[in-house]
């Protein structure tokens, strides 16, 4: 019989909650209070999981760095707005709270690996009453973004898990880059932020379509020498 994984690590934006109406709303406010036109929702969209001051110097190429730093600034500050009103939404996608109850489990240990701020990363956690879930959480704040595989190697040192053992689920090909740096299985999501086809070719070794998917996917992933 197949040990299971010890670790799962999710990604957040895109796999764990849809984010994107908020992040485009943000984006495009940050956009046009320095003078510029909003970018694209399809090309936010393809920025989101990485760091945001490199999110944004991306959909900006030809900027002098002040204008990135007054972009990252603005970002902020309409994303902080945006949590202020009652009316904010940021959901869970469906099945997402049922496929953490199933896997917590004493000998699996959850984690997040986002590019999110941490403060951010609370904020929504705490407001779907799921902080006490994650063994470890890593965010912009503990090393370079995606797909560097910092933040997730720290994730595994932190609870003493090897790569063998891990799994990083996300919905990016940045996900899945960062979890081939570190040696670790990628399982993309189709139901996020890049297409599947490109999850895919970035070297995912599964693609699930809900989260119906996960344990059964998980389950044929075995354990390998670190």
């Amino acid at each position: 019989m197949a040990k299971p994984l010890k670790l799962i690590m999710f990604d957040f934006d895109g796999t764990l909650v849809d984010s994107q109406h908020a992040i485009v709303a943000a984006m495009s406010e940050a956009f046009r209070g320095i003078g510029l036109a909003a970018p694209e929702p399809a090309a936010v969209r393809g920025v989101v999981g990485l760091r945001l001051e490199t999110a944004v110097a991306a959909l900006m190429p030809q900027a002098e760095d002040g204008a990135v730093a007054e972009a990252v600034a603005g970002y902020r500050q309409a994303f902080l707005a945006q949590r202020s009103r009652l009316d904010f939404e940021e959901p869970l996608f469906p099945g997402a709270r049922a496929a953490l109850d199933a896997l917590d489990r004493p000998e699996i240990l959850l984690g997040i690996a986002t590019g999110k701020s941490r403060r951010g990363l609370l904020i929504c956690l705490e407001r779907h009453g799921l902080v006490e879930r994650f063994a470890t959480l890593k965010t912009a704040d503990d090393g370079p973004g995606k797909p560097h595989p910092e933040i997730l190697r720290r994730a595994m040192d932190e609870v003493g898990v090897g790569p063998g053992e891990t799994v990083m689920i996300g919905d990016t090909t940045y996900d899945i880059q960062m979890a081939l740096n570190a040696r670790t299985h990628a399982v993309g999501v189709s139901w996020g932020y890049h297409e599947p086809g490109d999850l895919t070719a970035a070297g995912a070794h599964r693609i699930i379509d809900s989260f119906d998917d996960l344990a059964p996917t998980l389950s044929t992933l075995e354990v390998h020498a670190s």
